[in-house]
């Protein structure tokens, strides 16, 4: 993108999004660095709802089965493209991949981002340790968890206590899953910076999933389910960090170097926690995650450490386009 990039005026640089997700931090967070910005609805409904904000600029509602023309436009503005997890799921990889407008941090990743198996191996490249995954029901040992392909929000995923019950329950499942080890501990999901402006990797806070079943009040009557209905924020034991640090930091190089594109911009890491404070990563988001929100407007408690002020992440996106801008290194940050 960076023949599009050099058409731009940047003085008058958008910063676009579709209007779910983390919108509303991400718009947020340009317009109070300076950004005119554009909010992209599937519906009526959704942009009167943005529409009622000052810190949104413009708000347009699209057919998303036709995005390029979408991209098309927002480049015709332009605007560069903030992906979340809406957007992949809304768009599909595919056309994310192929849209002609700028769109922040390594959009190769999510064609990774779309298959679990790419996925994992990915982790596993990386270094980082990672759950058994099962390839069929003869094959599985213990209670594992089914997880379908693409960014669901935990739709459609379940668990089985032994083979029997995953062979009768993967008789019904029609869409590209994946068979893992089922852990036990506490749940843990890191939120990553790729710095390119600063040359680093920032750890930017951390959240726990609240999932429909498994955490509302079923009492044991009905079957455990992952829906992610929101999240809570979670301040990780300091003892944790340098190892945290680390996965982060592999994960940046193992993209670099399988996937062919540099990290820029958040991504997060998702993990269970064992009692002997071990950590086994089972997933992975290249891009902003919905747990973010959390620290909307107060900001997250590690920026501190590397800002001396409180800033969210949507802030944190637009602080590092900011920069980019100012150095000459907006290219780093778009593909």
């Amino acid at each position: 993108m960076s023949h599009i990039l050099k058409t731009y005026d940047l003085d008058r640089l958008a910063i676009a999004t579709v209007a779910s997700h983390t919108a509303l931090q991400i718009l947020r967070g340009a317009k109070k660095y300076g950004f005119r910005t554009i909010a992209v609805a599937r519906g009526e409904e959704t942009a009167r709802f943005y529409r009622q904000f000052s810190f949104v600029d413009e708000v347009w509602t699209a057919d998303f089965s036709n995005f390029r023309k979408v991209a098309e436009r927002l480049a015709s503005s332009n605007a560069v493209l903030i992906p979340h997890g809406s957007y992949v799921e809304y768009v599909g990889w595919r056309q994310a991949l192929e849209a002609p407008v700028p769109t922040l941090g390594c959009r190769e990743l999510l064609r990774w981002e779309a298959d679990q198996f790419k996925k994992m191996s990915l982790l596993e490249k990386a270094g980082i340790p990672i759950p058994k995954i099962y390839r069929s029901a003869e094959e599985a040992e213990g209670p594992v968890i089914v997880k379908l392909f693409g960014a669901k929000g935990g739709r459609g995923y379940f668990v089985a206590r032994d083979r029997g019950e995953l062979a009768r329950r993967l008789a019904a499942v029609s869409e590209p899953y994946i068979v893992q080890e089922y852990l036990f501990g506490v749940p843990a999901y890191y939120h990553y910076f790729a710095s390119p402006v600063y040359s680093r990797v920032e750890i930017f806070g951390a959240d726990i999933r609240y999932e429909s079943n498994v955490d509302g009040r079923t009492f044991g009557w009905a079957e455990p389910t992952f829906v992610v209905v929101g999240n809570l924020p979670l301040v990780l034991r300091e003892s944790l960090l340098p190892r945290i640090q680390d996965y982060g930091e592999r994960f940046a190089k193992a993209v670099e170097e399988v996937v062919g594109c540099r990290m820029a911009g958040p991504y997060c890491l998702e993990s269970i926690i064992k009692d002997d404070m071990s950590i086994v990563v089972f997933e992975f988001s290249g891009r902003i995650v919905a747990g973010t929100n959390i620290y909307m407007g107060y900001g997250s408690p590690y920026s501190v450490l590397y800002f001396d002020r409180p800033m969210d992440m949507g802030e944190r996106i637009a602080h590092e386009i900011r920069e980019a801008v100012k150095i000459g290194k907006l290219e780093h940050l778009f593909t």
